[in-house]
């Protein structure tokens, strides 16, 4: 993968996101064939993207939310998502760092290896971003998790990123291995778990279910097969209610 010319900005950026967050340890890359893979993980919140940011084991570019790189977009769209839950009375402390978070992700999510992910027509943009990624040889991170839990460990997936193992078959005719991927930042470890491989002979309908629960099972096993620790999950609750892995 040839390396992108970065900012001196998101240089020092990088290193004090690295300073201060867990110091991961990967177990499980041998699960990782020797190809371009999409790997899937749980998104815990921040931890999930600088995780793949910092330790992953193989060149990748990682799905990011389009509004996370437009500055006009980044104050609404990071309130609605990682904070509008909060309680009423400080809410407008959460809208207010909104707008100041709004010049480091700019410059943190156009610096880094990332593929920009839109929910309207540009969605095309980002599966035509992310099949030439795999084209080039570079794996592709996604975290698909939405606001709908499934257990203890993880959220719901939503299922349309399947499709782009459609599109790359179409286009190389490889059928496209997806890696699940479990991160546990209050154990400092990512496992990496058994792949699933797309089967293009099969209804698209049903290679989505098929390899979402995969995936969201293997997830699970993943994270309830380590030692016991609290969950970071995808929503951004109060800490006193993160789960634990072990029911």
């Amino acid at each position: 993968m040839q390396k992108k010319k970065v900012s001196v900005t998101y240089r020092v950026l990088k290193w004090l996101v690295w300073l201060f967050s867990p110091k991961m340890k990967v177990q499980g890359a041998e699960n990782i064939p020797d190809e371009p893979v999409i790997i899937v993980g749980n998104h815990c919140q921040m931890y999930g993207p600088i995780a793949c940011e910092l330790y992953s084991p193989v060149p990748r570019r990682t799905w990011c939310a389009g509004q996370m790189m437009e500055w006009k977009e980044v104050p609404g769209y990071a309130y609605e998502d990682f904070w509008s839950g909060k309680p009423a009375h400080s809410r407008w402390f959460y809208k207010l760092l909104a707008h100041l978070i709004t010049p480091v992700s700019v410059c943190l999510f156009n610096n880094a290896e990332t593929i920009p992910v839109w929910r309207d027509a540009r969605i095309l943009s980002t599966f035509r971003s992310t099949v030439n990624s795999l084209q080039q040889g570079v794996s592709v991170v996604i975290f698909p998790e939405h606001n709908v839990l499934r257990n203890n460990i993880i959220y719901d997936f939503q299922d349309r990123f399947i499709d782009v193992a459609r599109l790359y078959y179409k286009k190389t005719g490889k059928a496209a291995a997806f890696v699940p991927l479990y991160i546990a930042p209050k154990l400092s470890v990512m496992v990496y778990g058994a792949p699933v491989r797309f089967d293009p002979d099969a209804p698209i309908e049903q290679e989505r279910r098929r390899i979402c629960e995969h995936l969201m099972e293997e997830i699970t096993a993943l994270g309830r097969g380590l030692p016991r620790h609290t969950v970071v999950p995808y929503r951004n609750i109060a800490k006193k209610d993160y789960p634990c892995n072990i029911l």
